[in-house]
């Protein structure tokens, strides 16, 4: 009998601290699925997820992050057009000039208030919970 398990990665809500308002990263992937997102990636075998959340903001922003919570899991199975994934959801806060690596086609800082529209996979709920959290203190309701 063989079982498929959902593939682990991780997200990562970064808060830039030395900017008004706190503005988020996302970056604008250059494979499939096209789009704006969330820094964040597949945790690889033998990984915690917090180092795995501390590498890839490493590889995709250039930032030196430090983890504040572990905010939410998001596991809806089509969350990820290309296979079951389950997404452990941190906020971080980081210091300096974000640039796109790895890969990233771009990058930019956004206000909560002007995300844009084309986010990939589930990361328009996700930071529709977050923008929730950080206004009322809240956390998203489960299901």
């Amino acid at each position: 009998m063989s079982y498929r398990n959902p593939i682990p990665t991780v997200d990562i809500i970064i808060e830039l601290l030395d900017r008004p308002y706190r503005p988020i990263v996302l970056v604008e992937r250059l494979n499939p699925p096209h789009g704006w997102a969330l820094p964040g990636g597949f945790v690889d075998y033998g990984e915690a997820v917090e180092k795995a959340a501390i590498r890839e903001a490493a590889e995709e922003t250039g930032l030196h992050i430090k983890l504040v919570e572990q905010f939410q899991v998001y596991s809806a199975p089509d969350r990820d057009p290309r296979h079951h994934t389950l997404s452990v959801v941190f906020l971080a806060m980081a210091k300096g000039e974000p640039f796109a690596g790895d890969d990233a086609k771009n990058l930019a800082v956004f206000e909560l208030w002007d995300i844009p529209q084309n986010l990939c996979f589930d990361h328009e709920r996700i930071l529709r919970d977050y923008r929730y959290y950080r206004e009322h203190g809240l956390r998203p309701k489960l299901l």
